[in-house]
């Protein structure tokens, strides 16, 4: 392979702020594993936020990539899994497995698609040191009239309609707004664009604990769950990131609530029931060889957390501690106070998309 942009790259990155900012280019976040795309002729490799190779997990981007991009090119973009309800990022975690046939029977199920939103090297000509405004007229061009695998993300200049995206395309999977300098060069590593993410909160009881690893004196971790409409406690994630004496004091107000799992609506072991693992939280979604024990608590004692989205009745990222809602029941912390975004269409995002 022989490019302007040899591999790795680490991709640019963004920084949080609170509000879309003014004067910039506006695309929507898309929820999935951003990519370095490599081609040089049949050559073709995916590099991924670590700069680790990902080009086995997606042979089907491999074969699209021949046939749909220029002969020689170096794209960054994300690699998602989209449907007629979203984008499926569980989807998309599973193909990350060491069996190739596994692989190869996954990408033939829940085929991936590659959202482009920036060009590093054309043929013979680095981009990198090109302002974006003009990476993205070259993009355009390139890309113009590819598919159904590769597409390239809509953008506007415009904020009334940026914030038009941001309250909309969540129904359809996506996770805010990147706001990108005009006259930015691209910088590999390098915060350099601006995220806005939704950011909401919800109360919700704390059903256990797991320990620090640093001793066993100390919490590493809060489980939280919500009542669903049956009136039983699902688990929706975790919160964790507390001073290491905040730990240990929470591991001292926590030991009164320690009870068994004789009564515990997460003992996970009798729940022998795929179907009951799956509703409530059972097992990790992402890696069935993990540590999955905890101290089981009475679900007694309410917390409100924030969180951005849902991804179907868990919290798609780790959520931050708010406060402590001492004049919450705890049974009132059900699902019916969470936001529910208006379903929207990825097809209405990007034309094709979310229709192989």
């Amino acid at each position: 392979m022989q490019l302007p942009v040899m591999p790795p790259v680490s991709p640019m990155l963004s920084k949080s702020v609170p509000a879309i900012p003014p004067g910039a280019s506006y695309e929507p976040k898309w929820d999935g594993f951003r990519s370095i795309l490599f081609r040089d002729g049949d050559e073709v490799e995916l590099g991924s936020r670590n700069e680790r190779p990902m080009t086995r997990y997606f042979p089907e981007l491999v074969e699209a990539a021949r046939s749909e991009l220029p002969d020689r090119c170096v794209i960054d973009g994300e690699i998602v899994i989209a449907t007629a309800g979203g984008l499926d990022f569980e989807a998309l975690q599973l193909r990350l497995h060491p069996a190739a046939s596994r692989v190869r029977m996954l990408a033939g199920q829940t085929p991936a698609a590659f959202i482009a939103f920036d060009l590093l090297a054309l043929a013979d000509t680095d981009y990198t040191a090109r302002p974006f405004v003009d990476r993205r007229a070259a993009l355009d061009d390139a890309l113009s009239g590819t598919g159904p695998t590769f597409h390239v993300t809509p953008a506007t200049t415009d904020v009334a309609t940026a914030a038009r995206w941001f309250d909309e395309f969540e129904g359809a999977g996506l996770d805010g707004i990147i706001a990108k300098p005009l006259d930015g060069v691209y910088l590999p590593d390098k915060r350099v664009m601006f995220k806005v993410k939704h950011q909401r909160t919800a109360d919700c009881v704390v059903a256990g604990y797991r320990v620090h690893k640093s001793g066993p004196d100390a919490v590493g971790s809060l489980l939280l769950g919500l009542y669903d409409s049956d009136g039983a406690l699902a688990s929706v994630g975790v919160i964790g990131a507390f001073p290491m004496a905040r730990r240990r004091e929470l591991f001292t107000e926590l030991q009164p609530l320690v009870t068994t799992f004789d009564d515990h609506p997460w003992n996970w072991a009798a729940h022998v029931d795929p179907d009951v693992v799956r509703r409530y939280g059972g097992g990790s979604r992402w890696n069935a060889g993990k540590d999955l024990s905890f101290v089981p608590l009475r679900p007694e004692r309410v917390v409100e957390v924030r969180y951005d989205h849902m991804e179907g009745r868990r919290f798609r990222h780790t959520a931050q501690f708010n406060r402590w809602r001492p004049d919450r029941d705890p049974r009132s912390c059900t699902y019916a106070q969470l936001d529910q975004p208006v379903t929207f269409s990825l097809a209405d995002i990007v034309p094709g998309l979310g229709r192989l």
